[in-house]
């Protein structure tokens, strides 16, 4: 096994992700209004809400998928907008719903990855080895993905959002329609990242118990950013006795 990749690294003192005063909406709906919050490098940040809190708009604002035209969003200083070559090459994804092609084999969805990166075969080979390694899945490398499970299939995504050696990454939901062990598995692991590594991260769920006490989070409810800052804090400043009771109380709804 090669050695762990460490990611591409971002300027030093600029946050991993700055979203500021972004806003967006959907004809006379307004999806996002003013909503601003950090990432900071090494940090376990969770965007939680509730289903049509906004997440997905906001998670393809920061991607690019949609056009920011109300507000900023930057990527270590770098303007998604007017600097997005810069600002995506910093940036690693894990969308919500599956993008792997279930008829290649796991190296062959990673390889193909790297190409779209500009990183050549023989390179794309060793570092794919290396990101496989990291979650456990080297041994699966010439199965067709159709036939690993549903943790195993988000596993090989996030090897493929690290090939590129991204210092800050984004994962939407992504233990979806998983069983508690491999949602527990894949939330163990992309906290090591953040601890060995020093990737940013930016989590966005419904789920509370995905979410630590020492992690910063941001509670978006229809649109708007509730609350931001570490869980405890939130906590504490809503006189509740848990990250569930706050946030009923903040949203007057309860999450799962």
């Amino acid at each position: 096994m090669g050695q762990t990749p460490k990611p591409a690294t971002g300027a030093t003192g600029v946050p991993a992700l700055e979203v500021n005063h972004v806003s967006h909406s959907y004809g006379k709906r307004k999806a996002l209004d003013d909503v601003s919050f950090v990432v900071e490098t090494g940090s376990f940040s969770v965007l939680l809400g509730l289903n049509g809190a906004g997440k997905s708009t906001l998670f393809s604002l920061i991607t690019r998928l949609y056009a920011t035209r109300h507000g900023t969003i930057r990527i270590f200083g770098h303007d998604v907008t007017r600097d997005s070559g810069e600002a995506l090459r910093r940036l690693g994804v894990v969308f919500q719903a599956r993008t792997l092609d279930p008829d290649l084999s796991v190296l062959q969805n990673i390889t193909y990855h790297a190409a779209l990166h500009g990183i050549g075969p023989h390179e794309a080979k060793r570092r794919s080895e290396d990101v496989l390694a990291q979650v456990s899945l080297a041994d699966r490398m010439a199965d067709r993905v159709r036939n690993l499970s549903g943790g195993q299939m988000r596993r090989v995504e996030i090897a493929r959002a690290l090939l590129h050696r991204p210092p800050i990454l984004l994962l939407d939901e992504p233990t979806v329609g998983l069983d508690v062990k491999a949602r527990a598995d894949i939330v163990a692991h992309v906290r090591g990242l953040v601890e060995n590594q020093g990737i940013g991260v930016l989590w966005t769920t419904h789920l509370i118990d995905e979410i630590a006490m020492t992690d910063d989070v941001i509670i978006l409810h229809k649109g708007v950013v509730l609350a931001n800052g570490p869980a405890a804090e939130i906590i504490a400043t809503s006189g509740a006795a848990d990250m569930r009771l706050a946030f009923a109380k903040l949203t007057g709804t309860e999450l799962d």
